[in-house]
């Protein structure tokens, strides 16, 4: 018999009882486990018998969270809103050095600094509630059930984690900071699998270079897009298509930004699924979207209608060949482990409001929704642990 996440159980009872349990180790993990710290809350293996303890989870084989996978040309520079972990301010680094390159190191010594003890790698199957007679007493708590005991990033600092078997944590509260960068979107278009090119996500690129000689479809509005149009124009030739005619701001407003956080939020309040900030704050034109329009690349065509082995169909009938089909189209939460609480909406949402599941108060949310920004996850950290305290 397997549970909801198809993990067999190596224990009826739940192996440790912590009172946090966070999963995910990106900005918005760490900055709950920072602020946990300051609030009186100890690393699980270094807790008192009477101390509030928590633990973080992280699947990655290292710190860094997403910074770890972006794409090598994605510059300290370029990087769009990046924002120091709480306590500790970003390095003084060369603008040009690659994200992925100084991200992790930062995270990592932030890691060390507040001695956050994450455990990696651990890849979290299910949370589910607990059940009388299935985990023991305590029926007030949330069971993460894991895939393996995983190491802590201070190895020397514990002692009693050679067990290989799966680990479960019974959590008087979860924080999840799962964000979404494991779940790259793929719109579905008729065709699409019978294309001779090479399809990928932004979530796979990494350089220009690779496309050289190639004709590239880039598909999509935001960010990513008109970066990844600007750059891959310079080395080869470019079709941009979005669903949308894109209407182009002059400069981020900070009342603009505000209204799209909140409209964002209403739909996270309803069940909806959440919308990224930029499909409500709509396009700035941004340095590298000057630089493409400079050079005439910033053409936007329409939506082509479906796939064929050698290009896209447009909707006038005529054939756009293509060797390569990219495909800027955004991520979804990472949140398939929470399926047994039942959460999720008709509509394919979770009800979350201020970072709290509506109809499950013991989990949060955060870098979700209005939070999806590095600023919001850094709030939405803060306000979950202070939610939690108040609890308590």
């Amino acid at each position: 018999m397997t549970d909801h996440g198809g993990v067999t159980p190596a224990r009826e009872t739940p192996d440790r009882r912590v009172d946090v349990v966070v999963i995910g180790a990106g900005q918005a993990g760490l900055s709950a486990g920072y602020h946990l710290r300051r609030r009186g809350f100890d690393p699980i293996n270094r807790a008192g018998e009477r101390a509030r303890s928590f633990v973080i989870l992280d699947a990655e084989d290292g710190p860094g969270g997403a910074w770890r996978h972006r794409w090598e040309s994605l510059t300290m520079s370029t990087v769009n809103g990046i924002f120091e972990l709480p306590g500790q301010a970003v390095p003084n680094v060369d603008r040009t050095a690659p994200s992925r390159d100084v991200l992790p190191p930062y995270f990592a010594d932030y890691e060390d600094r507040f001695q956050l003890h994450v455990r990696r790698p651990v890849r979290v199957r299910s949370v589910r509630r607990s059940a009388p007679g299935r985990d023991g007493p305590g029926p007030d708590r949330l069971v993460v059930v894991t895939d393996r005991d995983g190491a802590p990033h201070r190895p020397d600092l514990v002692t009693d984690l050679d067990d290989p078997s799966p680990e479960t944590w019974a959590a008087r509260y979860v924080i999840n900071a799962t964000g979404t960068w494991t779940r790259p979107f793929w719109p579905y278009y008729p065709g699409h699998e019978t294309f001779r090119g090479r399809q990928l996500h932004v979530h796979d690129y990494v350089a220009a270079d690779e496309f050289a000689g190639q004709r590239v479809v880039i598909v999509g509005a935001g960010i990513s897009a008109t970066q990844l149009l600007e750059e891959i124009s310079r080395v080869t030739d470019t079709l941009w298509v979005t669903r949308r005619e894109v209407e182009w701001e002059t400069d981020p407003a900070p009342e603009n930004f505000s209204a799209a956080i909140d409209k964002v939020a209403e739909r996270t309040a309803r069940g909806l699924p959440p919308q990224s900030v930029i499909s409500v704050t709509g396009n700035y034109r941004a340095p590298w979207i000057e630089r493409a329009d400079e050079r005439g690349v910033l053409v936007r065509h329409p939506m082509f209608t479906r796939i064929e082995p050698d290009g896209v169909r447009m909707p006038d009938g005529r054939l756009e060949p293509a060797d390569v089909i990219l495909w800027a189209t955004g991520f979804r939460p990472a949140v398939a482990h929470l399926a047994p609480l039942g959460l999720r909406t008709p509509e394919g949402g979770i009800r979350v409001s201020d970072g709290r599941a509506l109809d499950e108060p013991r989990l949060f949310l955060i870098g979700y929704g209005p939070s999806q920004s590095t600023v919001g996850a850094n709030r939405a950290g803060r306000d979950a642990v202070r939610a939690i305290v108040a609890d308590l």
